[in-house]
């Protein structure tokens, strides 16, 4: 068994893509086992969720110490933009949990 190591774990602990199987491809057979597939595995996705959110919350704070602390707004700038950046990504993590989960 090939265990990722390094990047490619840290990478698999905050990007969920590896989870799932491409469920545009192969006979209607095939596709309908992807999507199945797809369907059991979105149990994962909140997990994700929650530690975008937890990314969200440390960057939120970062920006805010830069901001307050150390008075510079400049400098919290992109600890702001990472932040809300994350939350789109959430968003797109939940709808896509919801629509596998709702069977569409």
């Amino acid at each position: 068994m090939n265990v990722p190591s390094g990047l490619a774990l840290l990478h698999r602990y905050f990007f969920y893509g590896w989870l799932f199987r491409d469920a545009s491809v192969g006979t209607q057979w095939e596709r309908a086992a992807a999507l199945q597939y797809n369907r059991h595995q979105s149990r994962w996705l909140p997990t994700y969720v929650i530690r975008w959110l937890a990314v969200a919350a440390l960057l939120f704070a970062m920006g805010r110490f830069c901001e307050s602390a150390l008075a510079s707004p400049l400098l919290s700038a992109p600890f702001y933009l990472c932040s809300t950046l994350t939350f789109a990504f959430d968003a797109v993590t939940f709808a896509c949990w919801a629509l596998l989960r709702s069977g569409w």
